[in-house]
């Protein structure tokens, strides 16, 4: 699809503004290594993504986003604070909506900074400012609130991990949840095979192995089933707390107040809270009304896996065919692993000019 002048100049608006703000402009390769992205993302990204074979570099991909190749750029250096700005293009295929773009522009900006509070609250109100006089909604949400909750409850570490690693595919989370709470009844199938591993039989010994997994993978793995049915269930009580935070709506505000009752029982919370009302006053000191800024729990759990924190996003509710405008949050987690286990603080946000030149002449 062809990018529009009207987009472009949109674009270079953008970047001026990024700029202005203190983001020093960069550049990245259109081909990145398919090996890094599948390794952060899992195979699910390969659905979305362009991917060619490349003779010297193996496997490559038509970058998705930006994020990852500037993060990478930024580890090499560690500097702090540091500000980044980029345009260009990013792909994406787009299977079940054939009417929107696979090729479109992002303009972004991204924030390393030790102050992580004062950091989210800069990012937001930098994209809210470059969106300034246009119909649009913002909410916010937390990654970061679900992983200290799962974090909180009383069960093993590898139920908790299994719940961790699903944090952003809400129904296999919830099947999870309903299944360590004994809320699904265990297959017959899973039953008949912890029987025969108690009783010393391995199945499928004498099959050929074929696929990925080795046989001391997949053993290993039935005996975390057998482990796992020995297991007490996770709570009724736990469990409709862990219901009920998923279901917290509202404005951040009172959304904090319920947060802080919650963290009564799901301890890890308390800190999360206390860095949400920190953030809550970050934002209050550039200008944003805190009292209506929506904050939605599961707001966030089905973008890109790499976010562990703030999250937020921009949409024209009088647009439903437009894609959300804008879209940034916390990255920490995925600077240590660029970073080879080294991490920096970061947190950054894209727009999209195309869909902000459609919505301004829609308003006109």
């Amino acid at each position: 699809m062809k990018i529009t002048a009207a987009a472009r100049a949109e674009a270079a608006r953008l970047t001026a503004l990024f700029q202005a703000a203190g983001a020093n402009p960069v550049e990245a390769d259109i081909l990145l290594s398919a090996d890094v992205l599948l390794d952060l993302y899992g195979e699910d990204i390969r659905a979305r993504a362009y991917v060619t074979q490349d003779p010297m570099r193996g496997e490559m991909m038509l970058r998705p986003d930006f994020t990852v190749p500037v993060v990478q750029m930024h580890m090499e250096t560690r500097a702090a604070p540091a500000r980044y700005t980029y345009s260009g293009e990013v792909f994406r295929k787009q299977e079940t909506d054939t009417g929107r773009p696979s090729e479109f522009l992002q303009v972004g900006y991204e924030l390393f900074a030790a102050d992580r509070a004062e950091a989210d609250a800069e990012v937001f109100a930098l994209v809210a400012q470059a969106l300034d006089g246009l119909p649009v909604r913002a909410a916010t949400g937390d990654i970061s609130v679900l992983m200290a909750a799962v974090r909180s409850i009383r069960t093993t570490e590898r139920r908790k991990a299994a719940l961790m690693r699903h944090v952003w595919r809400p129904r296999r989370f919830r099947a999870l949840l309903d299944r360590f709470s004994g809320k699904t009844p265990v297959p017959a199938s899973r039953k008949a095979l912890v029987e025969a591993m108690k009783s010393g039989t391995i199945p499928g010994q004498d099959i050929p192995l074929a696929g990925l997994r080795g046989a001391d993978e997949i053993e290993e793995r039935l005996w975390a089933l057998v482990e796992d049915a020995t297991v007490d269930p996770i709570s009724e009580h736990e469990r409709d707390l862990l219901e009920d935070l998923l279901k917290l709506r509202g404005p951040s505000t009172a959304a904090l107040s319920q947060l802080r009752d919650f963290a009564m029982d799901l301890v890890e919370l308390r800190g999360v809270a206390d860095h949400f009302d920190q953030r809550l006053e970050a934002l209050a000191r550039r200008g944003v009304d805190v009292d209506t800024l929506e904050f939605e729990t599961s707001f966030g759990r089905t973008t890109l896996e790499y976010y562990d924190g703030f999250v937020f996003g921009f949409t024209a509710a009088a647009r439903l065919d437009l894609p959300p405008l804008a879209t940034g949050g916390r990255y920490d987690a995925l600077t240590r692993v660029l970073g080879q286990g080294v991490s920096a603080p970061a947190v950054g946000a894209v727009i999209r000019p195309e869909a902000v030149v459609a919505l301004k002449e829609g308003v006109k």
